[in-house]
Order: C-alpha cells, then structure tokens, then sequence
C-alpha cells in the first residue's frame, strides 16, 4: 500500500512538473510587451518618421527584447535605454523578426544602422561606438523611410543640443 502512495504521489508530482514545464515554455512563447510605450521621432531629409516604441529599461527588459515575437507591425519598435552612453553589442538569438537595428548617441544623433539582421542569428551586432540606446524596428524600415547615420532622434532619452 505505502508503494501505490509513493507512486501515486510520484505521478502527482511529474504531473505538476510537466504542467510547471508547460507554463514556461508557454511563457516564454509570449510576447510581453516592455513596461512603458512611448512616441519617438526621426527627422530625416526627407520629413519625421514618428514610431510608437516599448521602453526597456532594466536589465531583464534588454535581455528579452524583441524576443519569440513572430512579427512586429510597421511604425512599432522597442528602444533600448544603455544610458550612460556605452559601447553596445546585441544578437538576434531567439528572435523570429530580420529587424534594422539603429544605435543612437546621448545628443539623439544616430551613429550608425545594422539592416536587416538575421534571425535567430548568434553573431553580435556592435554599435560601432558609445551609444545610449538602439532602437529596433522591422527589417527595411530604415531604407523606406530614408533613415541614416547623422538622423536625429527626438524622444525620451535624448538630450536636446
């Protein structure tokens, strides 16, 4: 009899397990959105791009990014906040969407554009330079909208010079 307990307890305990295992590939699946949802805009020669941008501000923000989303919707994108301004480096693991990766300095001016990065890529992407945040958005959005190096960008974040 005490057998039967044990096994029976044994199979209760793999069943929550399992179901615990679920609950976190499950999770993982999910496309959490960063806490905060902000406007930013990109003056560019040809006008300003405006982009509707989750904030990530902590560590475990920046690190999940953009993250097991299977798309991401024109005019959308996750900032990136590395203030103090630092040199940066980012990678496309786990993540489904080619995006263009755009590293911004302190004053706002873009130092440079990585476009088109491959997905579920391990190779790093660096800024190029110290930056205080990268702004990603789906791939080709940089080169449709005339984006480029020495752009400014208006929103939170950035110093006004």
């Amino acid at each position: 009899m005490a057998s039967g307990i044990l096994r029976l307890r044994a199979g209760r305990r793999a069943i929550a397990l399992l179901a615990l295992g679920l609950g976190v590939v499950v999770g993982l699946g999910t496309a959490a959105q960063a806490a905060e949802v902000q406007n930013l805009e990109i003056v560019t020669r040809s006008g300003v791009k405006v982009f509707s941008v989750e904030i990530a501000k902590t560590q475990e923000e920046r690190q999940r990014g953009l993250m097991f989303r299977k798309e991401l919707p024109e005019g959308r994108g996750m900032l990136f906040d590395f203030s103090p301004q630092q040199d940066v480096s980012m990678w496309m693991k786990n993540t489904y969407v080619s995006l263009d990766m755009i590293f911004i300095q302190a004053d706002g001016r873009i130092l440079r554009i990585a476009e088109n990065t491959e997905p579920m890529s391990e190779r790093i992407i660096s800024s190029g330079g110290p930056v205080t945040a990268v702004l990603e958005v789906v791939a080709g959005t940089a080169r449709k909208d005339g984006i480029a190096p020495g752009d400014r960008v208006a929103g939170p974040l950035f110093k006004r010079h």
